[in-house]
Parts: structure tokens; C-alpha cells; sequence
């Protein structure tokens, strides 16, 4: 009589491969030891934990763009009540096998949505994770609108950034006066048209200027740099984003009149 072999995590960890997450399971398994980056994302976490509080108890928490997980169950292990969404259901399916694993399930919730979604949702969030994200949004501006206004607390905010950290200062000009668009710490996006770093979907990047300027314009006060291409925020009442004022039209008109 044969018996049937049992079921191992790595069965379960090749049948759920790829991932782009490599995530430390509780007996010490990695899901992706070999990964291009190195062990990605622990690397990028060990940048901003240490501004993030150790006892998160009682605080709601977003990480958008979860993939499979790894920044959600770490703040769940801190205590919050985590909501970790993305547009990708292979990932979900990662995340919430891995929820399993870790005990999280309770703290946890995925959902399959895009950032745009968010706009739909009720309520505001202590503590927003939008790392990795923005360049690859087709309407990046649009989604840090929509962030912003879902920001009760703290944002931390990552993304690939054209070398450099030069800031020029800006006042109004006459239209046939462009030369300061063409001086570095001028605020800037390059668009790919094709794809950048194999990807198809890595659609802008900004500089360090440009990222600045675009979290102000958000109505997000800039309050520190704890890591590489890395900006902590929250929101600034002194200065709110103009689509919550003057131009709130276009912002409702964008989101079909929500949010």
C-alpha cells in the first residue's frame, strides 16, 4: 500500500512561484532566497522601521501595492490593522497563504484594487505605506491626490528617482520664459514610452525635485529622508492641496465624483 507524500511549505512555495517577495517564514524558510535584489524588501523595511512606532496597537494602517505581503505582516506584527491591496491576484494569493503561516490572518485583510479605488473607501488611515508604486501608475499624480487624502497620520513614500538631489527655487514666469525648466533641481518626470528595467509598466521618473514638489502639491508636509529615493509625510493643514480647495472639480470629476 502506498502512501501519498505529505504536503511541504516549499510544495506550496513552488506552486505559488513566482515571487518577488522573499518572506522569512516562521521556521525559517524563504520564499524567494535567490532573488535579484538581494533579500528584498527586509533591506528596504530595516530603512524606515525604526520611524515607524514599535507599538502600532489601535492604529489602521494601508500598504499599497502589497504584493505578497512582506510590509503588512510587519506592521500587524507591531499591532495594527492592516489593509494590503493590489492589482495583482497572484500576489493576493501569496499574501494570504502567508497570513496563514504567520498567525496574521486576524490582522490582515487583501483586497484586489487598484490604487485608484481607494478614492471609494470610506474613512482615513494612521499610517500609509506607498513604496515601490508610483512609477508605475499611468496617472501618478491622480493617485497621490487620492493618497493623501486617505492620510490621517504618517505616509511613507518610495520611488525610483532620476539621479541627483538638486532643488531649484520657483517663482512665476512669462510664458517665453523657459530656461529655469531646464535647470537641474528643477521639478521634472521622464516618461517611458516603452518599458525601463524590462518592464513595461515602469511609466515615469521623476527627480528628487520633482518627488518634493508633487508630495507638497498633495497637501503632504516633507518630514524626513530615512532611506534612498525614501520620504516620510503627513498631511499639512497650513498648506492643503489645491484640489481640496479651488480645484476640487477636476478631482471629483476625475474620480466620477467621490472621494
Amino acid at each position: 500500500m502506498t502512501h501519498a507524500k505529505a504536503r511541504t511549505l516549499e510544495d506550496d512555495i513552488k506552486e505559488l512561484s513566482p515571487w518577488f517577495h522573499n518572506l522569512h517564514l516562521p521556521d525559517g524558510t524563504e520564499t524567494a532566497p535567490d532573488h535579484f535584489l538581494g533579500d528584498f524588501p527586509s533591506f528596504k523595511w530595516r530603512e524606515i522601521a525604526e520611524c515607524i512606532p514599535e507599538d502600532l496597537s489601535g492604529w489602521s494602517a494601508l500598504d499599497i501595492g502589497c504584493n505578497a505581503g512582506f510590509y503588512s505582516f510587519e506592521l500587524a506584527r507591531r499591532g495594527a490593522r492592516v489593509l494590503g491591496i493590489d492589482c495583482d491576484g497572484h500576489y493576493l494569493e501569496q499574501a494570504d497563504w502567508a497570513a496563514e503561516q504567520y498567525g496574521l490572518r486576524d490582522r490582515v485583510e487583501f483586497r484586489q484594487m487598484q490604487v485608484y479605488d481607494l478614492a471609494r473607501i470610506k474613512g482615513k488611515f494612521d499610517l500609509v505605506l506607498f513604496m515601490g508604486v508610483f512609477y508605475h501608475l499611468r496617472y501618478p499624480m491622480l493617485a497621490l491626490d487620492i493618497v493623501a487624502q486617505k492620510t490621517a497620520g504618517m505616509l511613507v513614500f518610495q520611488a525610483i528617482t532620476m539621479p541627483g538631489r538638486e532643488v531649484a527655487g520657483q517663482h512665476d514666469f512669462w510664458i517665453n520664459e523657459r530656461d529655469a525648466l531646464l535647470e537641474p533641481g528643477w521639478p521634472k518626470m521622464s516618461f517611458i514610452e516603452e518599458r525601463f528595467a524590462g518592464d513595461p509598466t515602469n511609466w515615469w521618473i521623476a527627480n528628487h525635485a520633482g518627488i518634493e514638489a508633487m508630495l507638497r502639491s498633495a497637501g503632504l508636509r516633507i518630514t524626513g529622508h530615512p532611506g534612498d529615493e525614501t520620504y516620510l509625510c503627513q498631511p499639512d493643514p497650513i498648506h492643503p492641496s489645491c484640489m481640496t480647495t479651488w480645484n476640487r472639480a477636476e478631482y471629483l470629476s476625475a474620480t466620477n465624483g467621490v472621494g
